[in-house]
């Protein structure tokens, strides 16, 4: 009897030492009074979606509880992080960037219900505000929806991706005092995507900017308060749809790419258009105060 009381403790200390310390559960949750010991579930939460991240699966779900700042996080996985409607859930940075996606070319990454504070334009030095709110570097598509971003230095989003198929899709969302709104400027392969009912203010820069191989429509959205509402470099794509495009220094600026516009109403801005290469191709449907001379170098039929 005592033999086999041996091998029983010596077998079940052999199968719960080839268990899992940690397993990753398919959904997580912070809170403002979580702790990152705990093994993040609702009723031990994590404190930050740093510490949430490693305890979560791939495909999995990070959710708030309750309101708190919840600090910056790499992602590289997909995953959805929702901060729950109605609430604050933060991302307060000084000096690095918000949200690093740098995830595998196949992985799908939501942000949602998220707010993001750089502290650029809070009386401090500028060379310590937060630098990117969401940086998107590698993965097979990001989706950003229903969330705030303020005073970052360089982008409130900036894509810069060198995978095939790439995809960026903006939603709901609102970027106010920042360089740049929405950078898109892939390095290679291929970048498309949507921004569509998204509000960019008062932008040193640029509201949109677009570069290289990206192919993007704008929709439902307003760029105001900015240097230049939409800038356009070589190889890139870009459509423009009832938009309000106006209290800018210029509407639209290309340097070389192609941007159809429809629909759109441009109204006190310095210049409307400056065309220094590429095209700005109209469907003779915008509204529009004649600011500047430069007119529309192209056209789009309508059917």
């Amino acid at each position: 009897m005592r033999l086999y009381w041996s091998c029983l403790s010596a077998l079940l200390l052999s199968l719960i030492s080839a268990m899992p310390v940690h397993a990753q559960a398919t959904r997580t949750w912070v809170s403002g009074v979580g702790d990152d010991a705990n093994p993040c579930s609702r009723t031990a939460p994590c404190k930050t979606f740093a510490g949430a991240i490693s305890k979560t699966a791939p495909g999995g779900e990070i959710d708030a509880l309750d309101p708190g700042g919840f600090g910056a996080v790499t992602i590289t996985k997909s995953i959805t992080i929702d901060g729950g409607g109605g609430q604050v859930a933060s991302i307060l940075v000084a000096g690095t960037n918000g949200i690093n996606v740098a995830a595998g070319a196949s992985d799908v990454v939501v942000l949602k219900n998220l707010r993001f504070q750089g502290l650029l334009g809070n009386g401090g030095n500028p060379a310590n505000s937060g630098q990117t709110a969401i940086s998107f570097s590698s993965g097979g598509a990001l989706v950003v929806d229903k969330c705030e971003i303020y005073g970052f230095a360089n982008s409130g989003i900036s894509a810069s991706t060198s995978g095939a198929g790439t995809k960026l899709f903006v939603t709901n969302t609102t970027i106010t005092n920042a360089a740049t709104g929405i950078s898109v400027v892939p390095t290679g392969g291929d970048l498309s995507g949507q921004i569509d009912r998204v509000n960019i203010q008062v932008m040193s820069t640029a509201g949109v900017n677009a570069s290289g191989p990206a192919n993007v429509t704008m929709s439902n959205s307003t760029i105001s308060n900015a240097a230049t509402g939409v800038t356009l470099a070589t190889g890139s794509i870009l459509g423009v749809d009832s938009s309000q495009i106006n209290n800018n220094a210029t509407g639209i600026a290309t340097a070389g790419g192609f941007v159809r516009i429809s629909r759109n109403v441009f109204y006190d801005n310095n210049a409307n258009f400056t065309i220094a290469g590429g095209t700005i191709a109209s469907a003779g449907n915008n509204i529009l105060a004649d600011n500047g001379a430069t007119i529309p170098n192209g056209s789009v039929t309508q059917r």
